[in-house]
This record gives structure tokens, sequence and C-alpha cells, in this order.
């Protein structure tokens, strides 16, 4: 126990009472005594300096007199306060003097009471008022410690969570394709307006035996590492299903293949328990015969076709992956033009336009993306994604093209 630190009751409070007045120091020891402290007293300031230097009995209060034989109160208030900095001092003395009591309270004496004192309570009173006060300081200054620590800790944690999201940017980053020219004129491009947080946005395509443009958009429900970790998984589990299984390798799978992907992602997503579910948009393009089919999955909003008549809604709906059980998705088709833009956003997109409802939002994005020639930097140029920051979520743009300049 350090000076008013963990004080309970009067019994622990540990008084020295210094004056050289031998009846009025006893006198004043007996009423504090019946009070309920625990009271020493001495009649020099220089006994009370040993006596203090006994860290054992170091009191959690002084009451001294000003005017004393060789060192004077003014003198030991001066030394207390360079000795014991936190030690309360309560100064009784005869001397009125202002002098004085300006002197002594610039040396942190916390009262100052004239002799005679007529009702020793009114010591009392102070002491108690004097003792409270320094016990709420001391509690002031643990809260203040604790806090100071908390907030060193957090800003630990903080710092450690800021290099984990770094890494796990920069891990999906790499894990996302370059963008890729067929011979046949086809084009796909991807970006990525970055939010403050780790996103499930996901953005994967290939050319399939150089004939079949597969890519997907996909979207991990919440945010932070458990989200970013299903985009790595997801990245495995469709790569070994081209790999070992064929995904849109030949005709069979081009008609199909979408469905075959979502249907083996949402077992695997029931069968390791993820906790998260997914929307996505999954195309496959032929590239010889510019047929595409392609599945939705929860996805909003849905991809733009741009063409020379014009922009639209590519049409189609499904449930997302992740939340039921033997879902089986239709599969949809469309003859593409020789000339084309398909662009895919991820719905960080929604929360950049100001109409308030979803149906004028999507108007909105619309008549944004049509007014674009429909190459990936028109289209976020017009939209000004890249100059976007502090989103909360990720938006990621795919732009499937052919026969299109800047």
């Amino acid at each position: 126990m350090h000076m008013a630190e963990q004080m309970t009751n009067l019994a622990d409070r540990k008084l020295l009472i210094i004056d050289d007045d031998a009846l009025v120091r006893q006198s004043i020891v007996t009423y504090l005594r019946d009070s309920g402290f625990l009271v020493s007293d001495t009649g020099d300031a220089q006994a009370a300096l040993a006596l203090l230097q006994d860290a054992d009995h170091l009191p959690h209060l002084v009451i001294t007199d000003l005017r004393m034989a060789g060192v004077d109160g003014l003198q030991l208030l001066q030394e207390l306060h360079d000795l014991y900095p936190k030690l309360p001092v309560i100064v009784i003395s005869g001397a009125g003097v202002m002098s004085d009591v300006v002197a002594a309270l610039r040396l942190c004496a916390r009262d100052y009471l004239i002799k005679p004192i007529v009702d020793l309570e009114v010591l009392v009173h102070s002491v108690n008022r004097v003792l409270d006060q320094c016990e709420l300081e001391s509690e002031n200054l643990r809260y203040r410690e604790q806090l100071e620590a908390a907030n060193r800790e957090l800003k630990e944690n903080l710092r450690a969570l800021e290099r984990d999201h770094i890494a796990g940017r920069r891990v999906q980053r790499r894990m996302m394709p370059s963008g890729i020219s067929t011979e046949e004129g086809y084009v796909a491009a991807h970006t990525i307006a970055p939010s403050l947080f780790l996103s499930g946005d996901f953005v994967d395509y290939a050319h399939i035996k150089r004939r079949y443009l597969a890519f997907y958009l996909a979207d991990v429900s919440g945010h932070g590492a458990s989200s970013a970790f299903v985009t790595i998984w997801l990245k495995y589990l469709v790569s070994r299903m081209v790999r070992d299984d064929g995904l849109f390798g030949d005709e069979n799978s081009f008609e199909q293949g979408a469905n075959t992907m979502l249907q083996q992602i949402n077992r695997e997503l029931h069968e390791t328990r993820l906790s998260h579910h997914l929307t996505f948009f999954v195309g496959v393009i032929d590239t010889f015969t510019g047929q595409m089919r392609y599945v939705v999955a929860g996805h909003l909003p849905m991809p733009i076709l741009i063409t020379d008549t014009g922009a639209q809604y590519l049409q189609g709906m499904g449930k997302p992956v992740g939340i039921f059980k033997d879902v089986i998705w239709s599969t949809y088709q469309c003859q593409l033009p020789e000339r084309f833009s398909l662009v895919c956003f991820s719905d960080g997109v929604l929360e950049i336009l100001s109409p308030e409802s979803l149906e004028e939002k999507e108007a909105q994005l619309l008549s944004m993306v049509a007014s674009s020639s429909g190459t990936l930097d028109s289209v976020c140029n017009t939209l000004a994604i890249r100059e976007i920051r502090d989103n909360p979520d990720d938006i990621a743009v795919l732009a499937i093209t052919r026969g299109l300049s800047e």
C-alpha cells in the first residue's frame, strides 16, 4: 500500500502529527485516535523526517505546525514536497500571515487551519476530505494507467491487424488473374477498388482449351479475414475442378459447367461448415461461336450487356451458394454479337450511387454504363471507381469485351 492507495476504513488511515507544543499535539492525537485513526506524533521536523524514512510506517497524511524550533514548518513542507510528492499535508498554525498561507499552498499543502481549533471535528472533516480526495486521485491515476495500457495494447493490435490486412489483400490480389486476350478478339480485364476491410469480393477468368472463356465474380458474405480466406479456398477449389475434372473443357461442360461448379461449391461449403454463403455470376463463352452460358446465384446487380443497339441488364435469377442444400441452378444462354461489352459489378458499386431505392440505383448504374464506351477503363472513369476512398465494401468490376477500343 502506498500513500492513500487501497484505504478502506478509518483504522487503515495512518496520520503523523508534528507540533512542538506538547499540549496541543497531545490533544490532537487523542481526538484523532478517538475518531478511529492510527496516529503517531513527534515534536520536531528532524524527528518527523527520520520517522518517514521507515517505509513500513509511512503515513497516509501529515498534519504539521508551521512555527517550530529548528527546521520550521515551511522548510519541512519543502522537504516533504521534494522527498514525498504524493504525501498529503495539512498545515495547522497559529500564524495566520497571508504570506505563510500562500507559501504553504504553493508547496502543495492540502489545507490550512488556524490555531486554536475550537472544534476538532473541523480537523477530522479536513482529514477525511483530503484522504478521500487522495484516494480518488489514486483511483483516477490507476484508471488512467489502465486506459493507457489498454490503448497501447489496442494500438499494437490494430497495427498487427493492419499488417495482416495488407498481407491478406496482397495474397488475394496475387491470386487474381492478369488480363487475357484471345485470338478471336475477346478481352477479359478487371479492377477492384479496395475497401477499409478485407473483403470477400473475388474475380477469376481463364481461356480453357483455347476455346472456352470462363469467368466468375463471387462475393463472400461478411468482411475480414474469414471472408478473405473463403476466396482463397474458392480459387483452389475451382482451379482443381478445371484441372482434375475438366470443368469448361468441352461442349458438355460448356452447356452445364456453371451449374456443376456451383453445386460442387455448395456441397463443400456445407461439408466444411465455413459459415459463409456466396453470391455468384458465372459465365462461359464459346469463343468460336459467340454463344454464352451463364448462371446467377443471388448476384446483384446483374451484369450489363452493351451492344451497338444499347445497354441492358442480363436476365436471370438463382439462390445464393452455401445456404440451401441440393440446389440446381438454371443455366441461361445468350448469343453475343461481334461487338459487345459485358460488365459485371459486385454489390459494392450500389453503395456509391446516390438514389435511395435499389430500383433507382440500378437505373442510374445502367444509364452511366451506357454512356461509357464499354471498356473497363471507360466504365471505371465514368463511375469514378478508382477515385473512391474509404468505401465500406470492395467494388469489383469485371469486363468481357470484343471489338471495342478506347
